[in-house]
């Protein structure tokens, strides 16, 4: 487990570093219960991750998530998705299988899609780089500029967490990721967009 010297989690940690992922369930359960208590976003925010990522029953995700957002909304992280995504582990180990090779002002980040409307859904994702933060560049697409039509039209939020490594990367190696990481994450067998 990642720790301070105080001994307890690193809270400022990545969610792909799992700082939780040594305790056991009974242990993330009490920290989760702690957070919402003190109304505390980023802690209560990698207990679910955490719960999550180990498979967790939906139901008791979306609850959790439902009382932390409750409770904490102004100190939660951008990168826990407000919503249950089944395949959320999945994007984890594709994306952080990744590395960038330079470093720069490109970002490569990925959209939640609502594909409630067709058979493989209800969600897919979007694939995608650009110099702007993914938030801002999330907003440019729903504005309708230079708008990914994907986005535009079925664009629900912007998962940080997967791809938070792949932030200021050179532009030539964000458009490499961006290809690679949508071909890897549609052969994993998520519904991907984008990708150019």
């Amino acid at each position: 487990m990642r720790a301070t010297s105080a001994g307890a989690a690193d809270w400022r940690a990545a969610p792909g570093a799992r700082p939780l992922a040594g305790l056991p369930r009974s242990h993330i359960e009490a920290q989760l219960a702690a957070a919402l208590a003190a109304r505390d976003g980023c802690a209560g925010a990698h207990c679910i991750h955490e719960l999550w990522m180990r498979g967790e029953f939906a139901a008791h995700i979306e609850r959790a998530l439902e009382a932390l957002w409750s409770v904490a909304a102004a100190s939660i992280p951008e990168w826990l998705p407000m919503r249950y995504i089944d395949w959320l582990p999945r994007a984890y180990e594709v994306a952080l299988a990744f590395r960038a090779r330079a470093r720069g002002r490109s970002n490569v980040y990925l959209v939640l899609l609502d594909f409630a409307d067709r058979r493989r859904g209800p969600y897919g994702l979007y694939v995608g780089a650009s110099r702007y933060a993914p938030a801002q560049r999330f907003d440019q697409h729903k504005a309708g500029i230079r708008a990914a039509g994907s986005v535009l039209k079925r664009g629900l939020e912007v998962l940080t967490g997967p791809t938070l490594h792949l932030q200021q990367v050179a532009r030539a190696e964000a458009l490499r990721l961006e290809g690679a990481l949508a071909a890897a994450l549609a052969d994993a067998g998520l519904l991907v967009e984008g990708g150019h």
